[in-house]
């Protein structure tokens, strides 16, 4: 059995894409989290100490977006990725980042991704 923890629409400012005013100016990007866990004993314990706190993978997930410099999304999504697979528990993390307003007549493009630690074997 997999449970799921969901981080939904991250509203985050990076330097992302190709074009030189993207990588000049910082952009909006909206990030979607799908960390899948066991989370049984927090369920019976009530403790954080059981469960993937997901405050702190959210933090790290700020600080690494808004530091990167990246060209791509697919980048950035496998990035995010790592920084949510790095914890202990997380089994496998879905992640999926959109640039709102990145195409005329489109709300947004993205990617999503899934990754498993076996994906990152360093």
């Amino acid at each position: 059995m997999t449970d799921r923890i969901l981080i939904r629409n991250l509203l985050l400012r990076a330097v992302i894409g190709v074009n030189e005013d993207e990588r000049n100016n910082v952009q909006d990007v909206v990030l979607n989290i799908t960390l899948e866990a066991d989370t049984r004993a927090a369920g019976a314990s009530d403790r954080i100490e059981d469960t993937v706190n997901y405050r702190t993978i959210t933090k790290q997930i700020i600080a690494h977006v808004e530091a990167s410099r990246y060209y791509l999304v697919e980048k950035l999504a496998a990035e995010v990725a790592r920084v949510c697979l790095a914890h202990q528990g997380v089994q496998r993390a879905t992640v999926r980042v959109e640039k709102p307003g990145a195409l005329r007549f489109a709300d947004s493009v993205g990617v999503e991704i899934t990754r498993t630690r076996e994906d990152f074997p360093e």
